[in-house]
């Protein structure tokens, strides 16, 4: 494939993300929410938390305050972080990539304490607990 039909791709591929996905026209950090609010061109705000969004879990709220767009609006830069966030994916993904949110997400299913999983973790123990793996 010649460069000159790669670009024409790529550009026919940029159009169909703008068409269906709106484009950022204004990102801040709201302190007192400790949420990122991003405005939409179609009149919509979304916040998030940045402690939820990959690339953002650790970030101090100094490194939150400045936010680039980028030209296309599809994408948020923290410079203080050198972090990039894509639009399409924050939307898509619910604030990270399918992978990560389903690590994310199963550590906490892991910890989760209800009175079925106590019951079966007992039961388990009284049936001696974890079976032991045998070479193979």
């Amino acid at each position: 494939m010649s460069n000159r039909e790669e670009f024409r791709a790529a550009t026919t591929r940029g159009r169909k993300i703008r068409a269906s996905v709106p484009a950022a026209i204004a990102a801040r950090y709201d302190k007192r929410a400790g949420r990122i609010v991003v405005s939409l061109a179609t009149g919509l705000d979304i916040s998030f938390s940045p402690r939820t969004t990959q690339g953002l879990e650790s970030a101090k709220s100094g490194d939150l305050k400045k936010i680039e767009i980028s030209p296309s609006g599809l994408g948020l830069y923290f410079p203080a972080l050198d972090a990039d966030i894509y639009l399409p994916a924050l939307l898509d993904g619910y604030l990270g990539s399918k992978n990560w949110m389903a690590a994310h997400l199963g550590a906490r299913g892991g910890k989760a304490k209800s009175a079925a999983r106590t019951a079966a973790l007992r039961a388990n123990g009284k049936l001696g607990g974890r079976s032991r793996k045998t070479a193979a």
